[in-house]
């Protein structure tokens, strides 16, 4: 007599700081879209020439660490039960650890993994290729030559937003380091 057996469900692994290696963001220029890529490189060109230095943290974001990172925030502050957490495609992860608290704790760390600095979005300008998170220090009270070729002094942050503007490079004030092609 034959016996049918039903398909075992695949179980899914618990979230939890293991999953912040997973899904890996790129630093490189390369990996944004043109014309972008082009732009952010002459922009960085022109803040190193002046004497600043830029550290590049984020371009391409897959969209499956969009995801972890948007939901280990939200189930880490409450703003979503880890029930209710939508799941997604190829990403196998388990927000319900049984409890509010363990489930909270667990996304906590994932959120401290990831080093967020601003809330993450789903749908992210780094998951199109077309932003960059970067930590430009040293240009104030320097000049540095905007795409036009006119050199201005950056006094005020604002300075330096209509540079990067001028390369089609515009900035996310409310995010410190996040800068796209469309401010976003």
């Amino acid at each position: 007599m034959a016996t049918t057996t039903a398909a075992a469900t695949p179980r899914k692994e618990l979230s939890g700081p293991q999953w912040v290696a997973r899904f890996p963001t790129s630093t490189s220029l390369d990996d944004l879209a043109p014309p972008f890529r082009r732009n952010v490189g002459e922009f960085i060109s022109a803040i190193e020439v002046a004497g600043g230095t830029v550290r590049v943290s984020a371009t391409f974001r897959p969209r499956e660490r969009a995801y972890l990172m948007h939901y280990a925030v939200a189930v880490a502050d409450g703003s979503i039960a880890p029930s209710r957490v939508p799941s997604m495609a190829g990403v196998d992860i388990e927000w319900d650890h049984g409890s509010d608290d363990k489930s909270r704790a667990a996304a906590r760390r994932m959120a401290v993994g990831y080093d967020i600095v601003y809330p993450p979005s789903l749908d992210s300008r780094h998951s199109e290729r077309s932003a960059i998170d970067m930590t430009i220090s040293g240009v104030r009270n320097k000049k540095i030559r905007n795409a036009a070729g006119d050199d201005i002094q950056i006094k005020h942050d604002s300075d330096l937003h209509r540079v990067g503007s001028s390369y089609g490079v515009q900035k996310l004030r409310s995010d410190p380091p996040h800068w796209s092609d469309n401010g976003l």
